[in-house]
């Protein structure tokens, strides 16, 4: 209207036109990512709609030969590294539950990963073990599942203060549990002390033993994969729902009828699962050797990294992360300065340094700037579909 003093508003078709599709194509190399990972998400997207396990199964199947891919053209070392990531996957799926859908502030995690890994090769480990370990010489498919039971039932102990405690202080308090833990192992004989528990057995199957590290590859791969599925069904279900509508606002999840303490202790069992599972399988991994070094703050800080960059409450986020921060930390292992002739380990500083400047500059994390990446496809689809409508009513 003339002589109308409210700001001029750009047709919807034009805001299209310049921002959905001239804006694209300044930005060639973000472009041609998105062209790229929106090709890859309609082809899953085309499978899952035959059956919803279709892109699973696939998934499973091209990654069967890469430990043979592996050997080939590089070295059995990369096979193991391999390994540690599909545990790491675990940890930061499971991790990602309770931190990410439910969001509590937890730093015990590698606690309970220890206590899954101890127990496991405590009850599979022959009597009479090496300075004096404790052993009850059961079978290693009978030792993995009680100790992801055992696992669960400390995680109920370690929610048990998310019930009172909130942010900063319940961070503390978990990772007073997680630290505990590790302190009690280093200083007990029967758990392996200083020495750490030797000789655990590994798992097999008929005349088949898990003993290398292309079969262990097998076996910790596929319980990454059903982990990863599994977490996806949790977040698509109620108890999913329920997880993120305490993130949300806590207050408001109990007034609308959610049962807040039930959940929370929930999120924290779900999250020990994955953590006692990960640890049990780590026992049994080959050379079969545990010590209380390997649950250090310093693991806690890597796992916290992986989910961090991966994206808080994002599950492939969280995979991602897990794969590129478990291959930073093994090149980063050796990196060391010299400061009055004495070489000084800087991996903890380049990882803690790594973390603040990820959560200042890219707070959302990988799997936040690709949920960004498919808003842009769905909406320029969409805004193709329009003008493409349009453009056939005209």
């Amino acid at each position: 209207m003339v002589g109308d003093p409210s700001p001029t508003i750009i047709p919807f078709d034009f805001q299209i036109l310049i921002f959905g599709r001239w804006g694209s194509q300044d930005k060639a190399g973000e472009h041609l990512e998105m062209v790229f990972l929106s090709r890859i998400a309609d082809v899953i997207e085309a499978m899952a709609q035959r059956h919803r396990m279709l892109p699973w199964l696939i998934a499973y199947a091209l990654l069967l030969p890469l430990p043979f891919i592996l050997s080939a053209f590089f070295n059995d070392y990369l096979i193991d590294l391999a390994n540690r990531a599909c545990l790491f996957i675990l940890l930061a799926v499971g991790l990602n539950i309770v931190k990410g859908f439910c969001g509590q502030v937890t730093v015990g995690h590698i606690g309970l990963y220890a206590i899954g890994a101890v127990t496991s090769a405590v009850l599979s480990l022959e009597p009479g073990g090496f300075g004096g370990a404790l052993g009850f010489g059961l079978p290693v498919w009978v030792s993995i599942p009680i100790a992801v039971i055992v696992t669960a039932f400390a995680g109920l102990i370690v929610g048990l203060p998310s019930v009172r405690l909130e942010g900063a202080y319940l961070a503390l308090a978990t990772l007073g549990l997680g630290e505990s833990v590790r302190i009690f192992i280093a200083v007990t004989p029967a758990l392996g002390s200083s020495t750490g528990l030797m000789m655990i057995p590994a798992p097999s199957i008929g005349g088949f033993v898990f003993d290398s590290f292309t079969s262990y590859y097998f076996l910790v791969m596929t319980a990454a994969v059903v982990g990863i599925y599994l977490s996806f069904e949790i977040l698509r279900s109620a108890t999913g729902r329920a997880f993120q509508a305490i993130r949300e606002d806590t207050i408001a999840a109990s007034v609308n009828g959610v049962n807040v303490v039930k959940y929370k202790l929930l999120a924290f069992v779900l999250s020990a699962v994955y953590a006692g599972l990960a640890g049990a399988l780590f026992a049994h991994m080959p050379p079969g050797y545990l010590h209380h070094n390997n649950f250090t703050v310093i693991e806690m800080v890597t796992l916290l990294l992986m989910v961090v960059l991966g994206g808080i409450g994002n599950v492939w986020g969280g995979v991602i992360g897990a794969i590129v921060v478990t291959i930073a930390y093994d090149q980063t292992k050796d990196l060391v300065v010299y400061f009055m002739d004495r070489p000084i380990v800087i991996q903890p500083l380049v990882f803690g340094l790594s973390m603040v400047l990820l959560v200042l500059f890219m707070p959302r994390g990988i799997g936040g700037w690709f949920e960004g990446l498919q808003r842009n496809r769905r909406f320029i689809k969409r805004s193709e579909e329009k003008l493409g409508d349009a453009a056939r009513n005209s």
